[in-house]
């Protein structure tokens, strides 16, 4: 390790397609002592034996009936005279697939004043009755800043509807429509979805009308995709495209799974990987929406990260289950618990935490005001702390989302070789966003072939500690850095993301 004094950001972004339109400012009605939801549930498994289904039609006239198709307008300031397909109408494929080229030729100019009137932009979508007096789940992307919002059943009825309440964090939405006898699709358990399990997916696919394609569950429990702030998606290879968002995926006995939610493709069209938000995770989020118009979520107060096998090993842990905790917010329900920095959470109230997402994601679906058992790893003896849970506001759940979007979109990483430091002056907190609080040495410069940048240090991060010894500055630094024993260090580094913990490979130089 070295001084100096020079820096440089590395960002890498990625691209993943939401099926519907992504509009802004919803209008939302307010309630008011809205009873609850009465939802039909099935929880029981679906049965595993049996012989061989010839046809699925059965299921697909009970569950048809209940997935509607949604079209929500609002005004655009747009060409007048353009003729292009409807599709461009959606700002996330115009933005991965480039502008309608028909709206290009007739306006090669961007003086034209004719871009200075509005006209009505439709965009498609369906959704899924869930009581007979009804309440109806979508995305909230299908929804978001509509003007109109016009729900079509299945039989042609159609109807005004107002947004109860959306959450942009799970993309989930309720509409309602005054209407009584619906036909409510029954609600299964996502839980007991398994790899390989039957599903068929219902929607509105390009507007053609309501469409019914079959495929498997794929994977479970996918996140790390840069969708939504929350992630905990059913993968399906059942064929979904734009105008299926919001639409049912349902199992072989007809019940509802998963809500149908975006595509990864090259194409803007299916390629056999979908997802759906699971329906244990839209079921408390719209239960929620639909007696309050919000939703609240609990609040820990810790930035979590995933534990590396080389992390696993110097903490002596049995694997690399459970979620690493990198830094304790102040005054936080964590530190008036007393949680700790390098403590791992293995368990939530019973709940077995996989990663630093899943911690997220049980927290999140946690009412404010509990109290939860954390099950904790520290100096290699486990122990247990019970922590009243605080409430995520909305500035606090949008700080969370900018951080959730940004750390899965940067180069993750897997030490203190090729790493050059310096201290910390003015110019550089303000240049770098670095908090006043923040004390440490200042990484200058890595070089790319260097252990340091393999474990994931980048220039204009700062070295908080080296194997839990505080670094107040450069010169510490280089002098910790020259102490450091065995074939690791452990570095724990102050990023814009947040706090992390690295394992850095310890490269000798042979004298």
């Amino acid at each position: 390790m070295k001084k100096t004094t020079t820096s440089e950001n590395v960002w890498n972004w990625v691209a993943i397609i939401a099926l519907g339109t992504l509009l802004t400012n919803p209008l939302q009605a307010k309630p008011t002592n809205t009873p609850p939801l009465k939802l039909k549930i099935d929880s029981q498994p679906i049965s595993k034996e049996g012989s061989r289904m010839a046809s699925f039609a059965p299921v697909i006239k009970k569950t048809s009936p209940s997935v509607v198709n949604i079209y929500s307008t609002k005004m655009v300031r747009t060409n007048p005279n353009s003729r292009g397909n409807p599709l461009y109408n959606d700002p996330l494929f115009r933005r991965f697939f480039g502008p309608n080229p028909e709206e290009e030729e007739e306006n090669p100019g961007r003086g034209n004043r004719r871009n200075n009137r509005t006209r009505p932009e439709q965009s498609l979508g369906s959704g899924v009755i869930v009581t007979s007096d009804g309440f109806i789940m979508t995305n909230n992307h299908v929804v978001e800043g509509a003007d109109e919002i016009q729900v079509v059943l299945q039989g042609g009825q159609e109807y005004t509807a107002k947004v109860i309440g959306t959450d942009a964090p799970t993309d989930s939405a309720v509409l309602k429509i005054e209407a009584t006898n619906l036909p409510a699709l029954t609600l299964g358990n996502s839980d007991h979805l398994e790899v390989g399990d039957v599903v068929l997916a219902i929607g509105n696919p390009f507007g053609i009308g309501q469409t019914v394609t079959m495929g498997i569950v794929s994977a479970i429990g996918r996140g790390d995709l840069g969708i939504t702030a929350y992630e905990d998606f059913i993968q399906t290879d059942a064929s979904i495209n734009p105008g299926s968002s919001g639409g049912a995926l349902v199992d072989a006995e007809g019940r509802l799974v998963g809500i149908n939610t975006a595509i990864l493709s090259r194409t803007g069209g299916n390629q056999g990987v979908g997802f759906a938000v699971p329906i244990n995770m839209a079921r408390g989020v719209i239960e929620r929406l639909a007696a309050t118009g919000k939703v609240s979520r609990g609040l820990l107060g810790v930035k979590p990260d995933r534990i590396t096998p080389e992390q696993a090993k110097y903490f002596k842990l049995k694997d690399i289950n459970g979620a690493l905790i990198t830094e304790v917010s102040p005054k936080s329900p964590a530190e008036e618990a007393g949680l700790k920095p390098y403590d791992v959470v293995t368990e939530v109230s019973g709940k077995k935490v996989t990663d630093d997402r899943h911690l997220r994601l049980i927290i999140s679906q946690t009412s404010p005001g509990t109290t939860v058992a954390l099950k904790v790893i520290r100096d290699a003896k486990e122990m247990e702390i019970k922590v009243k849970l605080a409430e995520l506001g909305a500035r606090e759940t949008k700080e969370d989302e900018v951080k959730d979007t940004i750390e899965k979109n940067i180069e993750k990483p897997d030490s203190l070789d090729g790493v050059e430091v310096g201290d910390i002056s003015p110019q550089d907190r303000k240049e770098l966003g670095i908090p006043a609080e923040v004390k440490g040495a200042l990484v200058t410069d890595v070089d790319e072939d260097s252990t340091s940048w393999k474990a994931g240090v980048r220039p204009g991060q700062v070295i908080l500690e080296l194997d839990r010894k505080l670094v107040a500055n450069a010169e510490e630094a280089v002098k910790q850095s020259g102490r450091a024993k065995g074939p690791q260090t452990m570095a724990r580094i102050w990023t814009r993301q947040g706090v992390r913990i690295l394992m850095i490979e310890n490269k000798k130089t042979e004298k």
